[in-house]
């Protein structure tokens, strides 16, 4: 934990000037902010997951919308709308992976902090124990993080709309 981080979270000038008499005032306080900490790390994670549903939930539209468009133009038609869509749906992908991508810097951030809060907490549960009990069970195989796994998602469907493209313009014999 960098000291950085600690002296940003703490305010050690409000605990000196608060004295002995207010360490379990102090301690109640510590905890409602661990408890507040906690919640929206997990509200940004139920965040992510519906980002992702959405994204998700768009692409399996646009696919299906492609195909059955797709199968209506012909070679006659140019590339223009072929180009288009690509265009826009390879835009929609990268802006479905930075979306991710904030959430897990976000999400990063606020576990940081919530492994500060912990340090003055009688135990460390949720930044240190999950994570022990996690690795000692010995079933974990090779663990991937669900935010790297998930990121893979709009690059594998830009891959696929590249592929689409190619496949048709090939299909239509255009160069």
């Amino acid at each position: 934990m960098s000291r950085e981080l600690h002296d940003a979270v703490w305010n050690d000038t409000l605990v000196r000037q608060g004295g002995s008499e207010n360490v379990n005032l102090q301690s109640q306080l510590i905890l409602e902010q661990y408890k507040l900490c906690v919640e929206m790390a997990d509200r940004v994670s139920a965040r992510r997951g519906l980002t992702n549903s959405f994204f998700l939930t768009l692409n399996l539209a646009a696919v299906s919308v492609i195909a059955s468009v797709v199968s209506k133009l012909s070679s006659e038609s140019g590339v223009f709308i072929p180009i288009v869509t690509l265009i826009i749906m390879c835009g929609e992908c990268f802006v479905w992976f930075c979306t991710l991508r904030s959430y897990r810097l976000l999400n990063r951030a606020k576990y940081a902090v919530v492994e500060v809060l912990e340090e003055r907490l009688p135990a460390r549960a949720y930044s240190k124990g999950e994570w022990h009990a996690f690795v000692r069970s010995g079933k974990h195989g090779i663990y991937v993080r669900l935010t790297t796994a998930e990121q893979i998602m709009p690059l594998l469907f830009s891959l696929g709309y590249v592929a689409l493209f190619g496949y048709f313009i090939g299909m239509w014999g255009i160069s």
